[in-house]
């Protein structure tokens, strides 16, 4: 392998994929696991106007540092970024665990979030760097696999511990998982970087950083906590643009670049990096909006909708399992065009069957979009990584998990503008079926339309043989 050739690895593959699944595993659950402790946190802490950003908090923290570890991981090595992730997730966890109000919730969050941004893109690269073009979809049907797992513990543990009337062990679980994790992965992981004089672009890091906080909390912030034409979306946006603006006027002088600005001008890298904003915009759209529709124009039980629902995160390590012999036969590129045109299809399907709801269609429909994501995500990312060298790959892998994060919260912001634009004030309860369906059709309309743009992406991606960089 390329990494080999970079970097001395003496590491057991077994334990540290073991650990890197298990790091990842938290980053997934808590995602989710608030989502039926809610009700519990906040009758307990108040501040129900507030709820929503502790899921906010956390994406925010999240993304907006992911490209800085990423390059951190490149200078300093992979093992002291995950650990550093692991730990401040562990800190986010116990703070959590002792907030007194909302407020000091959604920032602990925040801090947690921050832990999951370094984990979630150096566990990537770790795969990238240990296992062959071969081996890496298998892999990733693993890590896939883990993300299927916490998206049915995360609500069901959330659930149990809100059941007990004990919402705080949601977090306090962490702190044994998170022990193991890093103990395992500080005792099996092993490198050697090559010593060479590196610098520290630290006012990039702080201008993307700032730029990117800016945005993103304009985003999510706009349509939903205060509406997009007020003075805090427009502050924050414009803030954003002009950090952003600074922050591509420093890296051009920068020596070493936190985020290089060649990975927006290689065709291949750039394709990659709108299909992953693509597929994060896709996940939540449905995520968010799947059990709304059925709860509310059905009077579907919530397990039942949730169950619908899993039906995606079930195709998606199916697939992702397989994408390794596929893509070795027939490229990067064909495998993913597959995948994006099961997810085009199925999405146009959803969208045309929104007014005539149907559980088992809605559940169809999201295992072969589901099954389509993991020949779509897995063969997309791997071509990105296989195309640069060691010091490199961190950039590339952080770069395409900030675009789906990015995707993510660009698609909580607009769908839920869309959404909300339809469903009118109200609840579930009392917006009406009728409302619900026609929300929620405007909604995988949507769905539908980003999944042809991310097809159109993969279209423009190159041919590349499916091992140029091993």
């Amino acid at each position: 392998m390329s990494a080999l050739a970079a970097v001395g690895f003496r590491s057991e593959r077994g334990p540290v994929l073991i650990s890197i699944m298990l790091s990842t595993g938290l980053v997934a659950i808590d995602s989710t696991v608030l989502a039926t402790a809610v009700p519990s946190i906040v009758g307990e802490l108040g501040g129900f106007h507030q709820f929503p950003w502790l899921f906010s908090a956390y994406l925010l923290g999240q993304a907006v540092t992911t490209p800085v570890y990423a390059k951190l991981s490149d200078v300093f090595g992979r093992k002291p970024i995950l650990l550093l992730g692991i730990g401040l997730f562990l800190v986010g966890s116990v703070l959590c665990a002792a907030a007194w109000n909302m407020l000091a919730l959604i920032i602990f969050r925040a801090i947690q979030g921050l832990g999951a941004g370094a984990v979630q893109p150096t566990a990537m690269t770790i795969v990238g760097d240990v296992y062959t073009v071969a081996e890496r979809a298998r892999v990733q049907g693993y890590l896939a696999s883990v993300w299927a797992v916490s998206s049915v513990v995360g609500p069901m543990l959330g659930g149990v511990f809100s059941q007990l009337g004990f919402w705080r062990g949601v977090f306090l679980i962490n702190i044994p998982l998170c022990v193991v994790a890093a103990w395992m992965f500080h005792r099996h992981f092993h490198e050697t970087v090559a010593p060479r004089h590196r610098t520290i672009d630290i006012l990039g890091a702080v201008l993307l950083t700032l730029s990117m906080t800016s945005l993103v909390l304009a985003v999510l912030g706009g349509g939903q906590t205060w509406p997009w034409t007020s003075a805090p979306s427009i502050v924050a946006f414009t803030a954003g643009v002009v950090l952003l603006v600074a922050f591509v006027l420093a890296e051009r002088r920068a020596p070493e670049p936190i985020l290089p600005l060649w990975v927006f001008s290689r065709r291949l890298l750039c394709a990659t990096t709108i299909v992953a904003f693509g597929v994060g915009a896709i996940l939540m759209g449905l995520t968010s909006y799947v059990p709304t529709y059925l709860e509310g124009s059905l009077n579907t039980a919530p397990i039942i909708a949730g169950l619908a629902l899993a039906a995606l995160t079930i195709g998606w390590p199916a697939t992702a399992a397989i994408a390794g012999q596929l893509y070795l036969r027939w490229g990067f590129k064909n495998t993913a065009l597959i995948g994006a045109t099961l997810v085009v299809v199925s999405s146009g399907v959803l969208a045309a069957v929104a007014h005539r709801p149907n559980v088992a269609v809605v559940a169809a429909a999201c295992f072969v979009i589901g099954a389509g994501m993991g020949l779509l995500a897995v063969p997309t990312l791997i071509s990105a990584q296989a195309s640069v060298d060691w010091n490199e790959r961190g950039v590339v892998t952080g770069t395409n998990m900030f675009a789906r994060s990015l995707g993510s919260a660009v698609g909580v912001a607009v769908f839920g503008a869309i959404a909300n634009s339809i469903f009118g004030s109200g609840d579930i309860h009392t917006i009406g079926p009728a409302a619900i369906r026609s929300g929620s059709a405007a909604v995988f309309a949507g769905v539908f339309v980003v999944a042809t743009a991310t097809a159109v992406a993969v279209i423009a991606m190159p041919r590349t043989p499916a091992a140029f960089r091993d």
